[in-house]
Parts: structure tokens; C-alpha cells; sequence
């Protein structure tokens, strides 16, 4: 009532509890069937640079990073777990960051930090040479099934590792240091093939990794520790040879363009019939996505310094198609490639061959319009260790359907990247949730497409970094 006082606000708090204030999560909302035109650098692989960053736990020297993706949910988890290890991280300049560790102040990575994503088992070689002692909760990331750490464990206990587990804790004792070996992978994983790198390197002796990941960020992870002092061989038949130093010391090394990323902006160009020119795009890096692209007869240009894809008249024709491990046609372009698949007119067929529970985002491709079907039978040729169980890892896509627009909720980031990819081309204003998932493994990707033209807004918009 007018002429009334009203006691202030602080004292209304006074004997009650403040309620906490509930955060809506944000969202995307995408018009669909808007052309994408121009050009975009692409970021640093956050694949390689979040490995680089663990490798500099090695040495108590200073290490720089440069072309390192800053904006990005993996990256500050890395960061986290870090400090949380004694490390002091300065980003200097955008996507230029410097790392050192003088000391390890703690050797117990804590839970909520280590379950967000896979990354705390490459702690553990460091952590062992500096101090002889590890603890890492047992590992989270993607929803996209079973990732259990046994390659990572037996290897570690064959350079001498003693290994207890308990209340999903993982505790690991090297007090006389680790020991060079032998150790022959069952599968080329690439993160196994990184934890057994990194530890490697300051071991007695020679370790040889057999049937070891060759991707390009392992080669990335291996440049960069030569330039610390390491000495490692790649040899042929995917075997690894590192001959292990006493000291490593402080390097600076620019983090290779993200190959994930320039397939996911290569594939909106074709889905919306636009042209887009990727800076930093690395032929080599795409060379087997590349020969896809041909083979179902979409053109691009490569350049000295970038790569432009042209889908201005774009007509996918289908193909069969197989995910196989380095230099195969990569698990992490399956999802945006099926996306492009839709489109194609005739049946594809794709064989997955890497996680056998991967194709769980099709559901929502078919809401939208698109004709696929999943089936546990091998539909291919590459060996796969699924052939005998009843996982859907292959998937069956009747083209061309046009898509609608929908309400989509990322499980994932690469699912995450074709529903915006879906969403692109479909007609219509959809809206995706779990964006989170997208923004801990793109960069930015949203401001990216709008700078392309696309029709995508953030809600809420991003604070200024």
C-alpha cells in the first residue's frame, strides 16, 4: 500500500533459509534449411591437447601450448585436475596456455573431478615417477557403453605397477619406479596406447607397445615429448618403442587442428548445400574421410592451408561404409556421416566396429523423418569384436527423407554434434538440450556456424569469456 514501508530485503532473509536459485540449463534453438557460406579457423584438438597437457606432469620445467582450445568443457576439466595436483596454468594469450609443475602436492585426483570425463588414467605414469603413488576414481565420459580401464591396468602392472581397487577407487604403488616391457594390446585402444606412452617415458629401460593406437593426436602426444627429451620409435605393425630417460625438461608445441570438428562444419556445407573453407583443416589428418567424400560423390578443394568443401549441388550417393581404427574411417565421424547419409538417395549401410552401443541416437533421426534400422549382424567385412554378441552396431539408412525440425537432447558429443547437424538441414525451429555435452568437446561450435550463417542462437547467450 502506498505510504507503507517495507522492511528491507536482508532482513526479510533473517530466520529463514535463502532457497538456492535453480539454473535453467541452456539450450539451441536452430532454424533449419539456411545455406552455410564463408570460412572458420578451425580449434585445437581437444583430443591432443588435453593429453599434452597431462604429458607436461613429466617435468617440473615450464611448457607452452600454443593453438590450444581454451573455450572448452574437457580442456577446464584437465585444468581442474591439475591444479588439484600442484600444477599452475596460465593462459597467456588466447589458446596459447603455459603449464608447470614444480612439485606434486597431492597424488588423490578427487572423485567429482575425475568422474566427468576419461582423463585422470593418464595421471597416473606421472604421478608414480614423481612421487610412487596414485589414486583415480574409476573413470566417466560419454554414455556410449562399457569403457572399462583393464588395457590401461595390466599394462601399467607389466612395468611394475601394484595395482588395489576398492569403493571405485583405483589405487596404484610404484616405489622403486616403473620398468620397461613388453606389452601387446588386445585391441589398438588410443587412450591405452597414450597411458602406457606417457608412463614409459621416464621408465628403466625399453618398453615396446604392440598392436598400439596410431592415431594422429598419439603422434601429436609423441612429437611433443620428443621435444621434452623423450626417445620414442614408431615402427611398423603398430609397435610403439620407447626407450625411457632420466629427466624430461620444458617444451613448446603447437596442438594439431581438430579433424573431429572440420568433418562435423565439412558435413553441415554438404547438408545445407553451402560451400564453407576450413583454415587449418589438414589433408593428411582427413585423408580416409576425404576418399569417402568422393566415393560418394561430393567434391571439395584442398589448399595449402585449408580445405573447402563444396556443397553447393550436393547429391549424396549411398555407400557401405565400415569405422575402423587409425588410418580408418574414424568411430567420431560415424554419427555426422550417417546424419549425411539420410540424404543420400538409396540404401547406405554402416558397420561400427569401435563401441559396439553407438548408434542410440538414430532414434531421434527417425522422429525427425530419417528411414534408419540397427541390426547385431556385422554388416561388413572389417574383423569386429561384436560379431558374436547381440549389440546394434550396424545400421541400415534408406535415403533421401526430409528431416523435420524437433525437440532433440544430446546423450553425448558426437551424437550431440548430428542432432545440430540434423537440425541444420531439417525444416523447421528445433530445440536441443543437453548442450553441455557439445560444449565440453566443440568449441564454440555454435558461434561458429552463425559465423557461417547458420540460424542458431544460445539460450541463454554465453557470458563475455
Amino acid at each position: 500500500m502506498r505510504g507503507q514501508r517495507r522492511a528491507p530485503a536482508s532482513s526479510l532473509l533473517i530466520g529463514r533459509q535463502e532457497e538456492p536459485v535453480a539454473v535453467p540449463e541452456p539450450y539451441y534453438l536452430i532454424e533449419g534449411g539456411v545455406p552455410l557460406h564463408g570460412e572458420v579457423e578451425l580449434s585445437g584438438a581437444k583430443n591432443a591437447a588435453t593429453k599434452l597437457m597431462v604429458a607436461t606432469l613429466l617435468t617440473e620445467d615450464l611448457c607452452t601450448l600454443r593453438n590450444a582450445p581454451q573455450r572448452l568443457g574437457d580442456v577446464t576439466i584437465t585444468e581442474e585436475v591439475m591444479r588439484a595436483l600442484g600444477a599452475e596454468i596460465i593462459w597467456q594469450a588466447p589458446h596459447v596456455v603455459s603449464l608447470q609443475t614444480r612439485s606434486i602436492t597431492n597424488t588423490v585426483i578427487p572423485m567429482g573431478l575425475g568422474r566427468k570425463n576419461r582423463l585422470a588414467v593418464l595421471t597416473v605414469g606421472p604421478l608414480l615417477h614423481r612421487l610412487g603413488r596414485a589414486v583415480i576414481p574409476a573413470p566417466g565420459g560419454d554414455r556410449i557403453g562399457p569403457r572399462p580401464i583393464d588395457f590401461h591396468l595390466n599394462g601399467l602392472r607389466s612395468m611394475g605397477t601394484q595395482i588395489e581397487e576398492s569403493d571405485g577407487l583405483f589405487t596404484f604403488h610404484a616405489e622403486k619406479g616403473l620398468t620397461g616391457a613388453t606389452i601387446k594390446l588386445p585391441f589398438p585402444s588410443v587412450m591405452a596406447t597414450e597411458t602406457l606412452v606417457i608412463a614409459a617415458t621416464l621408465a628403466k629401460g625399453v618398453t615396446v607397445i604392440e598392436n598400439a593406437a596410431i592415431e594422429p593426436e598419439i603422434i601429436d602426444l609423441i612429437k611433443f615429448l620428443q621435444k621434452m627429451g623423450a626417445i620414442i620409435e614408431q615402427r611398423v605393425d603398430r609397435k610403439i618403442v620407447i626407450e625411457g630417460v632420466r629427466r624430461l625438461h620444458g617444451a613448446n608445441h603447437r596442438v594439431i587442428s581438430d579433424r573431429n570438428e572440420a568433418v562435423s562444419l565439412a558435413i553441415a556445407a554438404y547438408l545445407t548445400h553451402g560451400d564453407v573453407r576450413l583454415i587449418g583443416a589438414n589433408q593428411g589428418d582427413l585423408l580416409t574421410f576425404l576418399n569417402t567424400l568422393y566415393r560418394v560423390g561430393l567434391d571439395f578443394l584442398v589448399e595449402d592451408d585449408a580445405i573447402l568443401f563444396k556443397g553447393t549441388n550436393a547429391e549424396p550417393r549411398p555407400i557401405a561404409l565400415e569405422t575402423d581404427v587409425h588410418p580408418g574411417f574414424m568411430t567420431d565421424w560415424q554419427q555426422p556421416f550417417t546424419v549425411l547419409l539420410t540424404q543420400a538417395k538409396g540404401m547406405s549401410v554402416i558397420h561400427e566396429t569401435i563401441y559396439e552401443d553407438r548408434f542410440g541416437y538414430t532414434a531421434e533421426l527417425n522422429r525427425m523423418g530419417a528411414d534408419t534400422g540397427l541390426f547385431p549382424k556385422c554388416l561388413g567385412e572389417v574383423t569386429c569384436r561384436f560379431r558374436e554378441g547381440n549389440h546394434l552396431h550396424s545400421c541400415v539408412v534408406r535415403g533421401p527423407t526430409p528431416l523435420t525440425a524437433t525437440e532433440l537432447t544430446m546423450p553425448d558429443i558426437r551424437a550431440g554434434a548430428s542432432y545440430i547437424l540434423a537440425a541444420l538441414c531439417a525444416s523447421g525451429v528445433s530445440l536441443v538440450r543437453g548442450i553441455e555435452h557439445i560444449e565440453r568437446g566443440y568449441e564454440h561450435l555454435d558461434e561458429k556456424l552463425r559465423t557461417l550463417g547458420a540460424q542458431i542462437t544460445r539460450v541463454p547467450e554465453r557470458q563475455p569469456y
